[in-house]
């Protein structure tokens, strides 16, 4: 059984506010679209995740998640789900989920591909729990109403079918309103409180209180030695550094990236970048560190975490840093997806004392703190 998930992703935001539309906007650290699509790419079940965004949208996704699968939407929410259906290719089963519900436990999901076994649709949804009343002030009875939810789980024949068969001029509530109109029965899941809608600029506070608690703090270290070489390019935080000498190791010896790859390594526990990318491996000679400090932080996002702050010290006597540390601190955070604002870069001596007083070599300690799942 194939599962495919579609995040609709093509809407202007324009109630949240903002300069950008919502599911591009910052929350919990990073663009709210990459929460659902991390949430569904790490799912064991699911085998592949599309976005559907809207016309001029290409740079703010690929700046967002990098380059992924993607297709432009429609005029309304409908068109861009068939879009997305089009495109797809080969499911069994299809999840199809709203980018502006950002916190996705796999536990809802769980419980909807459990759902198709026996129905052709599943749909997560909560119990309405307050007073319900018409626009004459009329008290309108709750028993039996549900706060329906995405994502929404159908198998792909149904669905596709549903959107083949349904009025052009005529637009849906949802997907599963679509299926229902084929006769076919929609099982209804437990959904999740985690699982709001964002559509307002309060939700944007709200959705960050919802989230906190479910995550914890975690903080690594990370240190790195090399030594000068001639004939060799000095690399520091993913910026050449003009120097009359290099440093020498098997990749490019960026003795700053490799420090910070060990700390970020330590926050999920993966060991030490030699465990990663081992000097007796040809594969990553000469090869930039850039990749390596990736690696680590698409580990990091794979366990659900996201990196809050780096902190960066580079000891040495010469070169001088300073002139430096700004192009330092950018190269670091746009590797990293972070604000300059996350990234500090310092730079000490040894006063003339060991090996980096010596002028033999170079080192670099790092801190790094991320935001993990609670367990």
């Amino acid at each position: 059984m194939k599962t495919a998930a579609i995040i609709v992703a093509a809407g202007s935001g324009i109630r949240a506010g903002g300069s950008v539309p919502k599911q591009f906007a910052p929350l919990a650290g990073k663009p709210m679209l990459a929460h659902s699509y991390a949430a569904l790419t790490s799912h064991p079940a699911v085998d592949a995740v599309l976005v559907v965004i809207g016309a001029g949208q290409e740079d703010a996704l690929r700046s967002a998640l990098g380059d992924i699968d993607f297709v432009v939407g429609g005029a309304s929410r409908r068109e861009s789900v068939a879009n997305g259906l089009a495109a797809l290719g080969d499911a069994d089963r299809v999840l199809i989920h709203d980018a502006a519900r950002p916190f996705l436990p796999h536990a809802v999901i769980d419980r909807l591909l459990a759902a198709l076994e026996a129905h052709a649709g599943a749909i997560p949804g909560l119990p309405v729990a307050d007073t319900l009343v018409s626009a004459t002030g009329e008290s309108v009875p709750r028993d039996g109403l549900t706060r329906v939810q995405t994502p929404q789980a159908f198998r792909a024949n149904a669905i596709r079918q549903a959107h083949a068969e349904w009025p052009a001029d005529r637009e849906a509530t949802d997907d599963a309103q679509m299926l229902r109109a084929l006769g076919h029965e929609v099982a209804v899941v437990e959904g999740s409180a985690m699982l709001e809608k964002i559509t307002h600029p309060a939700d944007f506070a709200a959705a960050e209180a919802r989230f906190a608690p479910q995550m914890r703090v975690r903080t690594a270290t990370g240190y790195d030695v090399h030594r000068f070489a001639e004939r060799e390019e000095l690399w520091l935080g993913g910026v050449l550094v003009p120097h009359s000498k290099g440093l020498s190791g098997h990749s490019d010896a960026d003795v700053a990236l490799h420090a910070i790859t060990d700390a970020l390594l330590g926050t999920i526990g993966a060991g030490d970048i030699g465990m990663h990318f081992p000097p007796s491996d040809p594969r990553w000679r000469g090869q930039r560190s850039a990749r390596f400090l990736e690696h680590a932080a698409s580990l990091v996002a794979a366990e659900g975490g996201m990196i809050d702050f780096i902190d960066l010290t580079i000891i040495c006597e010469a070169p001088k840093i300073g002139p430096h540390r700004e192009a330092i601190r950018a190269s670091i955070a746009a590797i990293l997806g972070l604000k300059l604002s996350d990234v500090s870069v310092k730079a000490t001596t040894t006063e003339r004392l060991g090996f980096t007083g010596r002028g033999e070599g170079m080192a670099a300690q790092a801190i790094a703190t991320v935001r993990v799942p609670a367990a």
